[in-house]
């Protein structure tokens, strides 16, 4: 089995778009689409990929919603507290580095928090 598993052209990110838009999500080992998948946010979702195999996958959703919550109390916006989550910094930051993937060292993200 090839991961990620991709699936585009979803209503999965509309049915889950409840605190911000969401156009594509990674839940292991899948990466779900509203559209078509490009390069970049592929390669994004790839990275967070990465992330929640290192944190044996439960663990990366309990820190995402954990740091999301922490990002909530402390901005009082959910678009802002998405953002100051350090798996979305990370991604973010190395979306148009293809080769960030080859180069990437283990627990990366945590240079964001």
């Amino acid at each position: 089995m090839k991961i990620p598993i991709t699936i585009e052209n979803s209503i999965i990110p509309r049915l889950l778009s409840v605190f911000i838009t969401i156009n594509a999500i990674t839940l292991w080992p899948f990466v779900i689409s509203r559209t078509k998948l490009n390069e970049q946010v592929l390669h994004h979702e790839k990275i967070h990929i990465k992330q929640q195999q290192e944190l044996l996958i439960v663990g990366f959703y309990l820190l995402y919603v954990l740091y999301w919550l922490r990002g909530l109390w402390m901005y009082h916006d959910s678009y802002i507290a998405y953002h100051s989550i350090p798996f979305e910094q990370e991604a973010y930051d190395n979306e148009h580095n293809m080769e960030y993937l080859n180069e990437r060292k283990w627990f990366a993200w945590r240079k964001y928090r």
